[in-house]
């Protein structure tokens, strides 16, 4: 493992997806799915999200298109509250869905509005 790019993905990890529930996921981790969660911040969040050469809002919006697209809404649904804390608007979740229902059917697009909506009222994003 490269501890430089771990370190760097679990700081970007719980800047997105905050702290506690960063932490809980590794403090919840074992021999079997440590590994994972090692490889996953060091590969998918020091070196996908550890870089410079995309903005962490705009990271965040392509996930949510990605992982729409994917119908992954329980990772959507956690995305969603990172792309919140990485400034994404409401209006911009609105044109994220819309991409969605253009690229991937209206049926995926009520599911992320679904959760949007959600997200938005746990969050106080009105």
């Amino acid at each position: 493992m490269d501890k430089q790019r771990f370190e760097t993905g679990l700081a970007q990890r719980k800047a997105t997806l905050g702290a506690d529930y960063v932490q809980q996921v590794l403090d919840n981790a074992d021999d079997f799915t440590r590994p994972f969660q090692e490889m996953m911040t060091e590969w998918c969040w020091g070196f996908g999200w550890g870089d410079d050469c995309i903005d962490a809002k705009t990271r965040s919006m392509m996930n949510l298109t990605m992982i729409g697209a994917l119908g992954r809404m329980h990772e959507w649904e956690l995305h969603c509250r990172g792309a919140i804390t990485n400034g994404v608007t409401k209006e911009q979740l609105r044109a994220i869905i819309h991409v969605i229902a253009i690229y991937c059917g209206v049926p995926q697009s009520l599911e992320c509005f679904r959760v949007a909506k959600k997200v938005m009222a746990e969050t106080g994003l009105t």
